[in-house]
Parts: structure tokens; sequence; C-alpha cells
């Protein structure tokens, strides 16, 4: 979307963190924002200092019903949806078999399927405007894998297939996909307030599981990353003509995805002479 004409946005999990930096740094740039939240009390006084151009809509991404009505509400008011970006989530770290399967269904409902059910409900407009921008927020961690974050890094792994395979299938209709990789930003992520850890102690993990929960704590609130420079651009990536389907967020984001990438390509090409075998001669 390269011209500058008043866009607007509709932001999951906007009360705090990277969603309230999107949507502030949208506003501030004139445009429509719808921004949500699961309390709406919340979102009201984050947002008091703003004006009509900021809708504020009480949503839980998991209640689907909800997801198809305040997207409805938020086209009904402001005419359109152009850019969408699904930031709702949160971390669940732990050590995989310290967390009880009920932490693990929840992490998907929130930061996969509440995001599919935002996408599938704002669709239909986008594709009825044959324009939009979806911006889905997943990590450094939907690339590599992190100790302690297994639950967590397979629910932004998920982001980053059904992303990548969305963007083919809406390019038709002239929107685009973005995917956003974070590293390590200054917000509450990592906070008591959202983060989550395992349920179970297993003696056999009980060191590593103290020393990975350990380093986690000790970067809370300690992060590299500002938040506000990342909003500014986020607003910045929905004026480019051709937004990047992949962007890594930070230097620690270019760095870490960087070496991912050159070990797996390692990797392919250390064992391509066994890969190739299986091949029907």
């Amino acid at each position: 979307m390269a011209n500058q004409q008043i866009k607007t946005w509709f932001i999951t999990g906007a009360a705090r963190g990277l969603g309230f930096q999107v949507a502030t740094s949208a506003a501030a740039a004139g445009d429509n924002i719808v921004v949500t939240g699961r309390n709406i009390e919340t979102l009201r006084a984050a947002y008091s200092a703003y004006g009509d151009n900021v809708l504020l809509l009480e949503l839980d991404v998991c209640r689907h019903d909800q997801v198809e009505a305040c997207v409805k509400q938020a086209a009904d008011h402001f005419g359109r949806i152009d850019v969408l970006v699904n930031n709702a989530g949160y971390g669940q770290l732990g050590i995989f078999e310290e967390i009880a399967a009920p932490k693990i269904e929840m992490q998907f409902n929130t930061n996969v399927f509440g995001l599919m059910a935002v996408t599938r409900a704002v669709l239909p407009y986008m594709r009825q405007q044959k324009a939009g921008h979806i911006i889905n927020l997943s990590s450094i961690g939907g690339v590599a894998g992190f100790d302690g974050a297994s639950v967590y890094c397979a629910t932004k792994f998920a982001v980053e297939g059904f992303s990548e395979s969305l963007a083919l299938e809406v390019k038709q209709f002239g929107i685009g996909v973005t995917i956003v990789e974070p590293g390590f930003f200054r917000t509450d992520f990592l906070d008591p307030s959202s983060v989550s850890y395992g349920d179970t102690k297993l003696e056999d993990y009980q060191a590593y599981s103290e020393q990975v929960i350990g380093s986690y704590q000790s970067h809370n609130h300690q992060q590299a990353g500002d938040p506000v420079k990342f909003g500014q651009v986020i607003a910045k990536l929905t004026n480019e003509a051709n937004p990047p389907l992949h962007f890594a967020a930070g230097s620690d984001a270019i760095e870490l995805v960087g070496k991912a990438y050159q070990g797996r390509l390692k990797e392919l090409i250390d064992w391509a002479h066994l890969s190739t075998t299986t091949d029907i001669e």
C-alpha cells in the first residue's frame, strides 16, 4: 500500500506492549484505528487521550462468535478494514514435559486459532475491496527453537506456515501478508502478568528448568528492543509498495534468524548426498 491515504486498522491485543505502540503510531499518522483487547476498561484507560479516529472494542480472540461481531462492527463503523494486525498472544514457556495439556491447548487457541479466526473474519472485507494488508506477529521463536519454549515456538512456527501459504492464496485479491519476527523487546512479555510456565516439576529437569526460567526472568524489562520504534516501523511497512513477506524486527532478530537460516542451509547441503538417494531411478 504505497499511497498515504487514510487507512483503517484492526489490531488485536492492543491494550499494551507492541500492539499498543503499533496502534498509537498509526493513530498519530491520522489513520483510523480499531483497537481490541479482553478488557474494555483497560482499553479506555490506555486510549483516553485519543479521539474519534480510535474505536475501542472488547475482544477475546478465543471467542470466535465475538470475533465475527467485532470485525463487523469495525467495518460498519469505518467502512472498511485496510490493515489487520494479529498481535494478540502470550508466551507459554517452560519445559514441554512440565506443561499440562490444557495449557498447551490454551496457547494454541490464542496464538494460532485466535489469529486464524480474526483473519477469517476480516478476509471477506478485504476481498471485496480487492486490497488489504495482513500483519501476523510471529517471533524469532517462529524461525528457531529456544530452550524452555517448545510450546510457544510451536505456535509461532504454525503462524509462519499459515501466513506463507495464506499469502499465496490471497495475493490474487490484492491482499498482502507480512510475518513479523520480533526479537526481544522491552514489553511485559516476560512479566508474571503475561508469561506462563509449566505446572509440573520433574526431577530430571530440575537444574535445567531452573536455569532456563532464571535466564528468562533476568531479561524481564531488560530487553534491547524499543517498543515505540517497533510501532513506528510497522506503520511505515504498511506504506511500502511491496512490503516483505518476512520482517525480522531488531538487531538481535537479524543475528538469530540469520544463524538459523545459515545452519539450516548447511545441514541441507551436508545431507544432500543422502537426501537425493530417495528419488525413483
